[in-house]
């Protein structure tokens, strides 16, 4: 899946979305562009619970893909 991240500017944020993720999915494979503001996601996790997972974090998110 893909989701659109706003406001990731640094490894701080990349850390932040990529433990989100992993909270609700450990097995999860989490590939975040600073560049593009996106995040690919391969695992068993739902696109919406992840999403909200980063939300939790402070971030507005979209699902692009899932």
């Amino acid at each position: 899946m893909l989701l659109t991240v706003e406001k990731m500017t640094c490894g701080h944020c990349v850390r932040s979305v990529t433990d989100a993720v992993r909270a609700v999915d450990p097995q999860a494979v989490v590939d975040v562009s600073l560049a593009d503001g996106t995040v690919r996601i391969a695992g068993e996790v739902a696109a919406e619970e992840a999403a909200e997972a980063i939300r939790e974090q402070g971030f507005t998110v979209r699902v692009t893909e899932a």
